[in-house]
């Protein structure tokens, strides 16, 4: 069923790409402060988050107060979580010309075309003229832009993500933690020697292993690599990616992952570490509450620790610089943008940052999150290292390749950790998957 959907959406995105599905939305998308009376009425998000998380209701919320002081107004959440039929629907909503006033997207090839054909607003324009801008952490907007430096997504999050650890299970390895990622394979082999699982990972959603492969080549070439390898402007084959396909077969063959790592999921992974049965859990700060807080299981509560992701030898990026994701972002319709959307976001994102930190979930502005009472000393330093992050940021390569190639992607990494193909031929089927669809794609 999931290559349905990916198929569904790739042949969506496609038509979308090649034949301009309708043309500009009819709007001018840098005219952020249209004139003209408020006229309440419903309008629709369309989004992929989890129902019950800070986002939507803290939006929710907001939403409510908005439509007290402006009755016919509301609110419609349109929520698809599972993220396949959420890219489904988009998309072919998209191409039909019919998407909602607001709508989630990652900063994909696909919306980068939507905001080229004048359909998506402009989100600088929109943040600066409502007096916002300056209030967002640099990482939170960057992580939204497109290859251009151009912003059209408003984010509602952020985290770090880090290398969760285990100070008693390294201790016991009689090892320390790595200063290189090219020092994980030799962490690995210690680890197992003592008996003990060396990193946790979620394989069965596949886009945790994608995380791996687009470490080393950032740290070697910085964000530059992935952005000329998406349209073939670059290949696996060069050595920014000769050197990750050969480091995620060390990885494999220095047993890093659990056992059967390619069918567990989100919460075995998760479980994996918080039990002690695994010294390594590589996930954001989206995590304190369960791993930062009483929560935590005291067996190991006060041997967790984090480090963020280690440098090479000639690094193009600096050390705070790592993955530091801001969700997926939300899109403003051109088409159907007027006073009251207007109205309606500024009071919205005024209010948010505050009603969202309340949460204690660390938030895109710079306003802090309140520390929950029940927090280890751990939820601090996590909030304040994620405060420290630098401008540049890994950008998941799901949200950048094309379809065909990442799905081929996810599969070939599977079988390279597992040892069923070697460095070599992962680098050349991907060079052909990649040349075959890649121009067509970004053309």
């Amino acid at each position: 069923m999931k290559k349905l959907y990916r198929s569904l959406a790739a042949l969506s995105a496609l038509a979308l790409l090649t034949a301009g599905c309708g043309g500009s939305g009819g709007a001018d998308p840098g005219n952020v402060d249209p004139q003209g009376k408020i006229e309440p009425r419903a309008i629709s998000w369309l989004l992929s988050r989890p129902a019950d998380g800070a986002v939507i209701t803290t939006m929710e919320k907001l939403a409510d107060e908005y439509a007290a002081d402006h009755p016919g107004f509301k609110l419609n959440l349109i929520t698809t979580p599972d993220r396949p039929s959420y890219i489904q629907k988009y998309e072919t909503l998209a191409a039909a010309n019919k998407l909602p006033e607001l709508f989630d997207t990652d900063a994909t090839p696909f919306a980068q075309k939507l905001a080229e054909q004048g359909r998506m607003m402009d989100a600088e324009k929109l943040l600066k003229d409502l007096g916002l801008y300056d209030d967002y952490r640099p990482s939170a907007l960057a992580y939204q832009r497109f290859d251009d430096g151009s912003l059209y997504m408003i984010p509602f999050e952020y985290g770090a993500e880090v290398f969760w650890y285990n100070k008693a299970l390294f201790a016991k390895a009689g090892i320390d933690v790595p200063t290189s990622l090219d020092d994980f394979p030799a962490m690995c082999k210690a680890l197992r020697s003592a008996g003990v699982t060396p990193i946790a990972i979620d394989g069965a959603d596949q886009w945790p292993l994608e995380r791996w492969i687009a470490y080393q080549p950032f740290r070697t070439d910085g964000p530059e690599y992935v952005k000329a390898l998406k349209s073939a402007d670059a290949k696996f084959s060069d050595p920014a990616g000769q050197k990750a396909a050969q480091w995620l077969s060390d990885l494999g063959s220095s047993q890093c992952f659990e056992e059967g790592f390619s069918s567990v999921g989100y919460t075995d992974a998760e479980n994996l570490f918080t039990t002690g049965k695994a010294a390594v859990y590589n996930m954001g700060t989206w995590e304190l509450g369960a791993l930062a807080t009483d929560a935590l299981d005291p067996s190991i509560r006060d041997d967790v620790d984090f480090f963020t992701l280690p440098t090479v030898d000639g690094s193009a990026t600096q050390p705070n610089e790592y993955v530091a994701p801001s969700g997926i972002g939300m899109a403003v319709n051109a088409k159907t943008y007027d006073p009251l959307v207007r109205d309606f976001l500024q009071f919205a994102l005024t209010r948010y940052p505050d009603e969202y930190a309340a949460s204690g979930a660390l938030g895109p502005t710079s306003t802090e999150p309140k520390i929950p009472a029940n927090a280890t000393p751990l939820y601090e330093k996590a909030v304040s290292t994620a405060n420290d992050a630098g401008e540049e940021t890994i950008m998941p390569w799901d949200t950048q390749l094309d379809p065909t190639t990442n799905t081929m992607l996810q599969q070939e990494l599977t079988l390279l950790v597992q040892g069923n193909i070697s460095a070599d031929e992962f680098v050349s089927k991907m060079d052909a998957t990649l040349e075959q669809n890649a121009p067509k794609y970004f053309k």
